[in-house]
């Protein structure tokens, strides 16, 4: 079975379910959406209602209970955990909220990572463009736990972007930065997701950060309960009509 033309990413009544002592807990119930190429999607909801385990599941880091993810019109569903892996290694770029640095690394180390990984030959340049990118050129040699928190987002923005992925998950990427972190962050992601032209999903609280995509989603106990455009998109669909 093959996705829609343009889709990059497309789920079919996925759900998860956990076992816990006291029973079967379905996390996700079932789900159908559609993600296009280039496409920028917020899911917002409350603590608890499965945003991040969604996330989890479409970058192929969890696996679903039942139903069909096709990322670029790759089975994820259907594969196991190494080709999974290479999936991501070729298509996914995914930022923590809590950085998920390699501490023995320098912030360029940690950027040129997942370029050597793809056995790309251009890994430590490729690493110190991006680096300046973010505004981090004289910080590169600094190993993470000598970076402000902002500073250690950028990094891992930058290590995220290195490949230029075509799609991008974000888990709440703004969630442990002050406002003016926030910001710059914010303003970083969006740029860099317009230059690569990469298809960007993020999870967050923030309904600023939320607005400033294309489309939003609200999920609550486990259910995509809504489907909301920004006011820029209903404009141009306005426009349109």
């Amino acid at each position: 079975m093959t996705t829609t033309p343009n889709v990059m990413i497309e789920t079919k009544n996925i759900t998860k379910v956990v076992t816990t002592s006291e029973g079967e807990l379905q996390i996700l119930q079932p789900i159908s959406f559609k993600v296009k190429a280039g496409e920028s999607v917020a899911i917002i909801g409350a603590s608890g209602s499965g945003k991040s385990t969604l996330l989890s599941l479409l970058a192929g880091l969890d696996q679903v209970t039942e139903g069909e993810i096709f990322l670029g019109g790759s089975p994820l569903h259907s594969m196991d955990e190494e080709q999974r892996a290479r999936l991501r290694g070729e298509k996914v770029g995914f930022i923590f909220q809590s950085f998920m640095l390699v501490q023995s690394l320098t912030a360029l180390e940690n950027i040129m990572l997942p370029a050597e990984i793809a056995g790309l030959d251009n890994a430590k340049q490729l690493g110190q463009d991006i680096l300046e990118q973010v505004g981090l050129a004289h910080r590169g040699n600094h190993y993470p736990n000598q970076l402000s928190g902002g500073e250690q987002q950028r990094v891992a923005i930058a290590r995220a972007f290195i490949t230029k992925p075509k799609i991008l998950f974000a888990d709440e990427p703004t969630g442990n930065l002050d406002a003016a972190n926030s910001e710059k962050v914010e303003s970083l992601l969006f740029e860099l997701n317009r230059d690569s032209d990469t298809t960007l999903v993020l999870v967050t609280h923030d309904p600023i950060l939320a607005k400033q995509c294309q489309r939003q989603l609200n999920m609550q106990g486990g259910v995509l309960t809504d489907v909301t455009s920004t006011d820029a998109q209903s404009a141009q669909q306005q426009q349109a009509s």
